[in-house]
C-alpha cells in the first residue's frame, strides 16, 4: 500500500487569462453577428449588395479569426 501525499496543483489560469478569453468570445461574438442577417425587403427579389456585402464576406472573418488568435494567446499567455 502507498501512501500519496496530498498535493495541490496551482490553478491553469488565473483573472487575466479570463479576462483575455472573454475578449476574444466578444470578437467572435461581433464577427457572427455582422455576418447574419441580410434580410432583402422582397423575398422574391435576390439582391447582391446584401448577400455579398464587404462587411459580411472580408470584415466578419477577418473579426473571427481575429477573436481565434486572441482566444489562443488567452490559453498560452503565462501568469506570474
Amino acid at each position: 500500500m502507498s501512501t500519496k501525499k496530498n498535493t495541490s496543483l496551482p490553478p491553469l489560469f488565473n483573472n487575466n487569462n479570463y479576462v483575455w478569453m472573454a475578449i476574444g468570445a466578444a470578437i467572435i461574438a461581433i464577427g457572427m453577428f455582422l455576418m447574419s442577417g441580410g434580410k432583402n425587403e422582397n423575398p422574391n427579389v435576390f439582391d447582391e449588395n446584401v448577400v455579398y456585402s464587404t462587411v459580411r464576406i472580408t470584415v466578419a472573418p477577418i473579426l473571427i479569426v481575429a477573436g481565434l488568435l486572441v482566444q489562443v494567446f488567452a490559453i498560452f499567455k503565462k501568469s506570474k
